[in-house]
Parts: C-alpha cells; sequence; structure tokens
C-alpha cells in the first residue's frame, strides 16, 4: 500500500509560520529528544524509575524537571514522560501517567503547556513534532490497541518568540484521518507516517518535495532533516530515504544494518545494529563520533549529537562545527529505551533495572507491568570479542581481547594467525633437531619453550616476557591456568591467599541472597569461611577486569595490604584464580553511614553521630599522611564509611584508587571536599542530593544558611535535639570549610581531625 496526500491550503499561513530563520532536523519519539535553532535544548527520561525528565541547554548545567522554579532552572514542572519529541525551541511528550500530549519551551519559566485545550484531554500513543506543527496519533499510549488516527496542531510564534498553539488547519486530510498509522515523524512543512497495513503516508504542504511514491515496505523509525526523510526498513535495517537528491552527501551508508535514527541540520545518524556504534552522514565533523562505545538512543540538534550510552547509560555528546563546551550534558542515568506493556520481539531483550548495580532501583519504569525493550547487539568494537549472545534478560556481553583465551575468540581478536605460525613451524623444528647429535638437548629445550609460546597471547602496547619454563612461569597475563594457585604471594605474611573455590562455598556460589552491596569496581557478598569467619568478599565485574591489568592489580594489592589502620576496613586475602579478581575484608556488622541515615535502618544518635566524624576523620588522614605513597580516596560519601561491630566507623572502596597525580596536595583537597558534605549528610539527615527537595544538593541548601548564621536550621529534625547543639554547629562550621570553592582555604585533613577531637571531649551530647 502506498499513498501521497499533498495539501496547499493555507499555504499563506504556512509561510508566516516558517518565517524564523534558522533549519532543524526531526526524528522519531524516542527516550531523549533535541529542540533546534538558537533557543535549542535536549531532554531526557532519567533512570530512577520515576520516567521524570532531565533537560539540559547550551552552556547550562542539568535541570530536573520535578523541581519547582529556581534561579539555576530555565525548564520547571515538567512531569513524567514515556516519550519525548523535539521541534523548533520547544519539546513535546507523552504524559506517563495518562498519556495526554504535553508541550514546553526553552523560554517557559512555569512549564507551560503548548497543547491547545481541545487537545488537551485527549490520549496519545505517539507524538512527532515539526518545526513550527506537532502531530500525534489517538490512542492510550500502554495499551495494546490504539486508533491510530491522527490529531495536529500548529506551534505560532510572537515577535518576542514567545510560543502558543492552535488546532491545525494546515496539516489537517480527511483522508489521513480515516488511516491507522502506528507511527510518525515531523519535519519542515510536512508530516509522514507508516501505516499499520503496510506503506508511508505524507501530508503537508511541502510533502510532494520530498518525492514520497511507491513505497509499499514497512519501516520501523522514521527521521527527517529540514527538507528530506529517512526510515529504516523492517526487514532488512537499511535506511531508505527521499528528499536527498539535492544533496549527495545525505545518501546513506550502504550495506549497513541501523536500529535507530536522528536527524540534524544537515545530517542524519544511526546507531548500528550489530554492535550498537554511532554511523554519521551528510555535513558533519565525522571525527567527533564516538568509536569504541555502542549507544541504545540517540538525538541530535542543529549541530549536536547526544546518545545514552549502553555501557553505562551516561550521556555523550559529539559536535560538528561547534564546541564541545556548548552543550555538556548532565553525568546522570537515563532510560535505555521506552517503557511499554507487552513481551518483547524477536532480536530484543528486556531491560533490567539490576543491570546498573544501584541499590534500591528495581523498574526503570512507573509501572512494574511495563518494560523497556531494547535492541540486541551481534558483535562488538574493535579489541572486544563476544563472549556471550543475547537473550531475553540481557545483550550481549562483549569482553576484551586482552581476556582471549580460547579459540572461540582468535579470530575476532587476531590471535590464531600467531598460533598456526607456530605450529606451522613445529615439525620443520622437528626435523632439523633430528639431524644432529645434539638434537635431544634441543628436542627438550624446545618441548618447554612451544607450550609457552602458544599460551602467550599479544596485546597492543605490551611484549610477553619469559623468564624461564624450568619451574614456576612469570608470565604477564590476566588469568592464571584453572589448577595453579596466584603466580606470587603479593602480601607474605600479611594476607591470606584464598582459592577460589573456598570464596565461593563461603559465599554459597556467589548468590544474590549473598550481597551486602554493589558498586563500580563490582559486587561485594558476605561470606563465612570454613574457620567459622565472617568476612566480606568483593567481586570485580567484567568491567574492572577489562580496564585494569593484572600487573597494576597487583601493584595496588601490595599497597593494600600494608594499610592497617582502625578506622579503615583492612584486607584479609584475596585470589585472582581463573580470570578472577577477588579481595576479602573485614566484615562490618553494622551496615554503612548511609543506611543509617539514608537507607532506614536505626537512627544514630547525636553521640555516635560526632564520633563516626572523627573517626571517619581520622581514617582518611592515615591515608593522607601515613601511607606511602599518599592515598586519595575519590569517591568518599557515606555509602563507604562502614560502622563495625563496636559502631566504629571504618572507611572502604579505596582499594586501586591511589594518587599518581603530580599535584597530590591539590587531589588530597578534594576528598576534604567530600568529607565536607559527608558531614553536611550527619548534621542534616538529607542526602547530598534529593530531588524531594529544593534545591535537591544539599551544598546550595545548606551552605546559604551557614553563611548567614543560621546552621541550626539544618539540623536533622529526626533526631532528639541535644540539650546542648553547639557541636553540631561548630560541625557544620567545619563543613563549610571543606566546602570552600577555592581549594587552598579548605584546611587539611590533620586539622580537622583536631577540631573534631576536641569537639567530642568537650561535648556535653550523651
Amino acid at each position: 500500500m502506498h499513498i501521497l496526500i499533498t495539501s496547499s491550503l493555507h499555504f499563506s499561513l504556512l509561510l508566516l509560520l516558517l518565517s524564523s530563520n534558522g533549519s532543524s532536523g526531526f526524528s522519531s519519539m524516542g527516550p531523549i529528544s533535541a529542540s533546534f535553532g538558537q533557543n535549542g535544548f535536549f531532554c531526557a527520561i532519567d533512570a530512577s524509575g520515576k520516567q521524570e525528565v532531565l533537560c539540559w541547554a547550551k552552556n547550562t548545567s542539568s535541570i530536573s524537571s520535578s523541581s519547582s522554579t529556581t534561579s539555576s532552572a530555565y525548564i520547571s514542572n515538567i512531569p513524567p514522560m514515556a516519550a519525548l519529541s523535539g521541534g523548533e525551541g520547544f519539546l513535546c511528550g507523552v504524559l506517563a501517567n495518562t498519556s495526554q500530549a504535553f508541550c514546553w519551551s526553552s523560554n517557559s519559566s512555569s512549564g507551560t503547556d503548548l497543547v491547545p485545550s481541545v487537545f488537551k484531554t485527549t490520549a496519545y500513543s505517539h507524538i512527532a513534532a515539526g518545526k513550527n506543527h506537532v502531530c500525534a496519533l489517538r490512542g492510550s499510549y500502554y495499551s495494546d490497541y490504539d486508533s491510530g488516527s491522527v490529531d495536529c496542531w500548529d506551534i505560532l510564534r510572537s515577535g518576542n518568540n514567545t510560543l502558543s498553539s492552535v488546532k491545525s488547519m494546515i496539516f489537517y486530510n480527511e483522508y489521513v484521518s480515516t488511516l491507522v498509522l502506528k507511527h510518525v515523524v515531523s519535519g519542515e512543512g510536512f508530516s509522514c507516517g507508516g501505516v499499520r497495513d503496510g506503506g508511508v503516508v505524507c501530508w503537508g504542504p511541502n510533502s510532494a518535495s520530498l518525492g514520497v511514491s511507491n513505497v509499499t515496505e514497512n519501516f520501523t523509525v522514521f527521521a527527517s532533516t529540514k527538507d528530506s526523510l529517512c526510515g529504516i526498513l523492517d526487514v532488512s535495517g537499511k535506511v531508505k530515504c527521499w528528499g536527498i537528491s539535492n544533496d549527495s552527501n545525505l545518501v546513506p551508508p550502504v550495506g549497513i544494518r541501523f536500529v535507530s535514527l536522528a536527524a540534524g541540520a544537515n545530517h542524519f545518524c544511526g546507531i548500528r545494529e550489530d554492535n550498537h556504534g554511532v554511523e554519521c552522514w551528510g555535513s558533519f565533523n565525522f571525527s567527533s563520533v564516538p568509536k569504541n562505545s555502542g549507544f541504545m538512543a540517540i538525538a541530535s540538534s542543529d549541530f549536536t549529537t547526544c546518545g545514552i550510552r549502553e555501557n553505562d547509560l551516561v550521556l555523550d555528546c559529539w559536535f560538528a562545527n561547534s564546541s564541545p563546551a556548548d552543550y555538556d550534558p548532565p553525568l546522570e542515568l537515563c532510560s535505555p529505551g521506552l517503557c511499554t506493556p507487552g513481551a518483547c520481539e524477536v532480536g530484543e531483550f528486556a531491560f533490567s533495572a539490576s543491570m546498573l548495580n544501584e541499590p534500591g532501583l528495581t523498574s526503570l519504569c512507573v509501572r512494574k507491568d511495563l518494560k523497556i525493550c531494547s535492541p540486541c547487539g551481534a558483535n562488538c568494537s574493535e579489541g572486544f570479542f563476544l563472549s556471550s549472545p543475547c537473550t531475553d534478560n540481557a545483550d550481549r556481553v562483549c569482553t576484551a581481547c586482552s581476556l582471549c583465551q580460547s579459540s572461540s575468540c582468535w579470530d575476532v581478536c587476531g590471535l590464531q594467525s600467531v598460533k598456526e605460525r607456530h605450529w606451522h613451524q613445529f615439525p620443520r623444528l622437528l626435523l632439523i633437531v633430528s639431524c644432529s647429535a645434539a638434537g635431544l638437548l634441543l628436542l627438550i629445550i624446545s618441548w618447554c619453550f612451544l607450550p609457552c609460546v602458544f599460551t602467550g597471547r599479544t596485546e597492543e602496547g605490551s611484549n610477553k616476557q619469559f623468564k624461564s619454563c624450568i619451574g614456576k612461569p612469570e608470565l604477564d597475563t590476566d588469568a592464571a591456568a584453572d589448577s595453579l594457585p596466584p603466580l606470587t604471594s603479593t602480601c607474605p605474611g600479611v594476607a591470606q591467599v584464598f582459592r577460589l573455590s573456598e570464596l565461593k562455598d563461603a559465599t554459597n556460589g556467589f548468590k544474590e541472597f549473598n550481597e551486602l552491596g554493589r558498586g563500580s569496581y563490582g559486587f561485594v557478598y558476605k561470606a563465612v569461611l570454613a574457620d567459622g569467619r565472617q568476612v566480606a568478599v568483593k567481586r570485580a565485574n567484567a568491567a574492572t577486569i577489562i580496564h585494569t591489568n593484572i600487573r597494576d592489580f597487583e601493584m595496588d594489592l601490595q599497597i593494600l595490604c600494608s594499610i592497617r589502620h582502625t578506622n579503615i576496613v583492612n584486607l584479609l586475602g584475596y585470589c585472582l584464580e581463573m580470570g578472577e579478581r577477588l579481595l576479602v575484608y573485614e566484615f562490618m556488622p553494622h551496615g554503612t553511614l548511609h543506611d543509617h541515615l539514608h537507607g532506614g535502618f536505626s537512627p544514630l544518635n547525636w553521640s555516635l553521630r560526632l564520633k563516626i566524624s572523627m573517626q571517619a576523620a581520622k581514617g582518611l588522614e592515615y591515608l593522607h599522611k601515613e601511607t606511602n605513597p599518599p592515598i586519595v580516596h575519590r569517591d568518599f560519601k557515606t555509602s563507604n564509611v562502614l560502622l563495625d561491630s563496636d559502631w566504629g566507623a571504618r572507611i572502604a572502596d579505596f582499594g586501586l584508587l591511589t594518587s599518581n597525580d603530580r599535584d597530590v596536595s591539590g587531589a588530597i583537597k578534594s576528598d576534604l571536599y567530600s568529607f565536607g558534605i559527608v558531614l553536611l549528610e550527619i548534621v542534616s539527615g538529607r542526602k547530598a542530593y534529593d530531588r524531594e527537595y529544593m534545591p535537591p544538593g544539599i551544598i546550595e541548601w545548606a551552605l546559604p544558611l551557614i553563611k548567614h548564621g543560621k546552621a541550626a536550621a539544618i539540623i536533622d529534625r529526626n533526631v532528639a535535639l541535644p540539650r546542648n547543639v553547639e557541636p553540631l554547629l561548630r560541625l557544620a562550621d567545619i563543613a563549610e570549610l571543606c566546602i570552600r570553592e577555592n581549594p587552598s582555604e579548605r584546611p587539611t585533613m590533620s586539622e580537622v581531625v583536631t577540631w573534631l577531637e576536641k569537639i567530642v571531649k568537650e561535648s556535653l551530647i550523651l
């Protein structure tokens, strides 16, 4: 079925609507979208499970839509969204709770809705913003059944660039309104949609210039520049375009299958099906496109494209003819796709919140019956091999070639030819050896040497060294043989070398019910050793193993072994078998400071809070002054302050973070800043960042009060106030010194320890 419908109704009005300067690019709706033109900005749905919207603009920081208006916010009061789509200077979305449409602009500080009143109560399943108009498909977003009929409205601009909206007559077509569409995209003066029964329909005064005719295929997604349209074919995954005859640069790449498209002013970008890498074509600075990371979703403005990375869901942006500083995305996790009902299709997997290793996060959607179906990857980026295929509940797993240990990855990692060459030369070696009386000795040496060669691997930037084949081999490899113990005793007499089998037994096979927590390093499990000791076992994840070679790990391990302090979680042992990297620590039975301040554990009284503050400071002082080289924690926070059986504070998770900076003192000052934030949390009971409050950042909230002599206003009211609040006010004063913007104005940790010791000693708090 193919349909092309053109309308010239009210063409003079259209010219008025399109009279603003600047060109635009538009895309189908998704979890991230961009508006265009001089007032362009980006928005994305976050991964908190609430489907809230994060927005950022040129030379501005992130803004949370759930926040009330502040001096730094240019967009606020945006309700949770199911999907987003951008036009010129405005964005539209489908509301997560009602499926109704909602549109807002960059200069709309109160979040004014740019949906005409006649459409405000209508539920929509799909929405697409064009340059100066919006089209949406009727039907509940979360329903399997929807009508698919289309409503359109115009976005009008006044002289001061204030936006308003009216029901569109230009984009109304009686025949189109009778069709059932499955998705829609809007451009400059046209909209197009995929017909549920097959084919493509376009309408609007500029639709004829696209040249869409005799189209019978089905498409999964569309995107458009100001005067061209591209779509991804449903079966082949290839890109087909219209309206590109005047610009040969817009011809899509040949032979590449895509799963997603975005368009800028004069370019397209797409996510590849095989490795989820990004390919861009058109007038674009291709050198800035990321080459070593895959993406779940992307969106383009005039000169900038931003995407949600697949490995960590962090935002990344690249630029065409603009500075990277123009659009600095927030360092927050964003939704990898749209929340939908029903089962995922073939070639997709259901994204699980557990993949993010975020404690307490069970779902990325506002409703438990919804899921995010993401496209499977079939291959990996250069330097990685496919170690596990895509399943119904997880994407394929890519592992660094440095960990390739079997013939299954030799081809991909370029290792097979090396091994084949050794085996090819082996018969010739035997012939030479057999022709001399001295051959026997040479043969023995060869039999010793060759297995070492065969088990070696080439690795970029390094050469493997074999010092001896008689006795224990000293191999620079990331994984010992299954039957061999660790290569060296890294911490002789200090840390115990554990076998993998005994740690598996101690953790019940690393089962989830033994989990104590998760972090960037990996998982932490509670374990009971054969001798009855309770310990905590930290197991490195694949990303940590990939990005830290074994020699660096062993060097850091030696430093960890040398650390012994009453306010540090001390290392008891380690295991380096079968590619695993396991660290065994003292077990802290009372959990973390975060658990007690924010996680629902028993609240801490003020006496304990003061003692914990002092002991944590002593732990940091030890790392800064007593270790050689000095250790900078770099990630000091309440979840890294653990409480032992006596409720003593112990610092954790500083491992593998030794400072190599030339300016160690400067790096140490960053720990002071983090310590100041923790002090504010201890005094106030508030999280460092909490969207339930305004402002959400604890520094922005507490610092003005402290500076104006109103520190008493930040004291935690959920704990009975002591008879004497002076020690708590002094704690707030110390926090203010630690978080000063100029690092040179911050105290040393030794000074902080002295002050806190005096407060604890003189305190009258019982």
